[in-house]
């Protein structure tokens, strides 16, 4: 698939078929994650794979927006570590940039998924920590539940021309 048509077609995916992910397609698809850039070439992401059917049922309990990560054969956790790190603060883009490389590749794949947010809501954030023992020192970002998708992928266009200002703000 092309690079642009990964793009244009890539949606949030909420429903999924009960079928499983190969081991290979999620190690393409944290592979992808990695090779997103980061601030001085820090990566201070970690990932956790999520597929056992009572922790992703579990997550709905501490995160209102995740009824859906249940019904996905596996999720991915991206969280970050900015401790040590020489720029610290940039984490948050880190992890982003991450999230987004890994939802493009599942695209790519023929997958589904959809981008849940957790930071910086405290009480998301918390219910992860102690559902996976993440360390306190660690930041549950994101999760993306993965899965065939339930409905076809569809092309929308949805540049806005009035959202582009030239050489300044008020310059048309």
């Amino acid at each position: 698939m092309e690079l642009l048509d990964v793009i244009h077609t890539r949606r949030s995916i909420r429903k999924f078929l009960n079928d499983p992910i190969p081991p290979q397609m999620i190690e393409t698809i944290l592979r992808a994650g990695m090779a997103a850039p980061s601030a001085g070439n820090q990566q201070p992401w970690h990932f956790v794979v999520i597929t056992d059917q009572a922790r992703r049922e579990a997550i709905p309990a501490f995160h209102p927006y995740s009824k859906m990560v249940a019904q996905a054969p596996v999720a991915i956790l991206v969280c970050g570590d900015p401790t040590g790190k020489k720029w610290p603060t940039f984490w948050e883009q880190d992890a982003s940039a991450a999230t987004q490389n890994i939802l493009l590749a599942a695209r790519d794949l023929g997958l589904g998924s959809v981008w849940v947010g957790i930071h910086p809501e405290k009480d998301r954030i918390d219910g992860f920590r102690k559902l996976f023992g993440i360390p306190e020192h660690i930041i549950p970002f994101s999760l993306i539940p993965l899965g065939w998708p339930d409905a076809a992928f569809e092309a929308l266009d949805r540049f806005r021309p009035e959202l582009v200002h030239s050489e300044s703000w008020g310059a048309k």
